[in-house]
């Protein structure tokens, strides 16, 4: 048995770009940096960041090019292939492939600049999950009661959810 999985929290590097197959099918590319801060030998912290090319398929490619914008912080998890290519000069290069399964928007509602530091964005009330990649696994006649906790009051209400309800 083999297992490949990464699970990524970033930053957009560019707006998405949704296109669809002879199909129909969407798809959406976008680039994603993370970033590691790390002492060196010296003592000195340093960064270190990784770019990641980042492919999402179906529903969530369209609702991730609809409400992620250049800037804009994300949590993805899916399948990682690396692929070796040559660069201008003919020098291999190895870049991270990520094809996503699920997709999660962090961050405000309202755009954020990039110059916005991870420690300065608060978390939003409701994060919505597991949207399915295909829009006919999902039922439009499904209703769901979920009870809901704001993370700022404390207050639980219950929330009836419906496909035409969900804002993204």
């Amino acid at each position: 048995m083999s297992f490949n999985k990464i699970t990524l929290v970033g930053y957009l590097g560019r707006d998405p770009e949704l296109r669809y197959t002879p199909q129909g099918t969407a798809v959406c590319k976008m680039s994603v940096a993370t970033t590691e801060r790390r002492k060196n030998v010296v003592g000195d912290i340093e960064e270190h960041t990784t770019w990641f090319r980042v492919t999402v398929w179906g529903r969530q490619a369209e609702l991730a090019n609809e409400y992620l914008a250049k800037g804009r912080q994300v949590y993805l998890e899916g399948r990682l292939r690396l692929v070796e290519y040559a660069d201008r000069e003919g020098n291999p290069r190895i870049s991270p492939d990520v094809t996503a399964t699920d997709i999660q928007f962090l961050g405000q509602r309202n755009e954020m600049p990039a110059s916005v530091h991870p420690s300065q964005v608060e978390q939003p009330d409701i994060i919505l999950t597991g949207l399915p990649l295909e829009p006919a696994k999902f039922g439009s006649s499904q209703t769901a009661a979920k009870p809901v906790i704001n993370r700022r009051t404390g207050n639980q209400s219950l929330v009836s959810i419906e496909e035409d309800d969900i804002p993204f």
